[in-house]
């Protein structure tokens, strides 16, 4: 495989996986937070918080990066005071395009931990707690355990999100080969040059091999996990 795919179709890989890894693991403590809190409290705001865990889904991808450009770019109010006070740059560079990915595939992974949460008898945690178990570990003890299957599913479906995602991407970071030119881009570049229709076609192959493997490891894991919650 390492003569099938050409230097430039391994860096735009490896970048693929990491930042759809690093998407996934720094949004998901996140991601809990807000499924619980969607799921089991009820506050003014909730509609919104709501609505804008879910406004990526609706909005062109393209509008989300260009928020994003102005709101963390070296320019915006938040990405300006990143960069003064600790360095940190995210527009054009990898970390932008895990960013972007992270944004986009928020509400995919909220959604199926909420659902998860929403499964689980608030009985059992009262009576966890009704036996001096503080909410943390009844957390801990109880509800994780519980949900795990649908946080593996979140987290997945995330990780596939955040390897296909396009719009977003390209918008706040561009596509500079080698920094944060990933998979898609890399695809849509080579559709752009005569002859380069067979490098896009394995990129292709690659996506869908990466997708597939996600998908199956997935629903293993989460049988699994459902088979140790039954006590099976």
């Amino acid at each position: 495989m390492t003569d099938w795919l050409g230097p430039a179709e391994w860096d735009a890989l490896r970048l693929s996986l990491r930042v759809s890894a690093v998407a996934t693991l720094a949004s998901l403590p996140l991601a809990l937070l807000v499924a619980h809190a969607l799921a089991r409290w009820r506050f003014p705001g909730h509609g919104l918080l709501n609505g804008l865990v879910h406004l990526p889904l609706v909005l062109p991808p393209v509008v989300t990066g260009y928020l994003l450009l102005l709101t963390f770019g070296r320019r915006g109010w938040v990405g300006q005071t990143l960069d003064e006070w600790f360095s940190l740059v995210f527009a054009f560079r990898w970390t932008g395009a895990a960013l972007a990915a992270a944004v986009m595939a928020f509400p995919l992974m909220v959604r199926a931990i909420r659902l998860s949460v929403e499964a689980v008898d608030p009985r059992l945690e009262a009576a966890a707690g009704s036996l001096g178990a503080s909410r943390p570990w009844v957390w801990l003890t109880i509800t994780l355990p519980l949900i795990a299957p649908g946080v593996i599913a979140g987290a997945v479906l995330a990780f596939a999100k955040a390897m296909g995602e396009f719009g977003a991407t390209i918008t706040f970071v561009s596509n500079i080969p080698g920094q944060t030119q990933t998979l898609p881009s890399a695809i849509y570049s080579f559709l752009q040059v005569p002859g380069g229709e067979t490098q896009a076609g394995r990129l292709v192959l690659v996506s869908v091999a990466v997708a597939m493997t996600a998908l199956v490891l997935s629903e293993w894991l989460a049988r699994r996990a459902a088979r140790r919650v039954a006590g099976r």
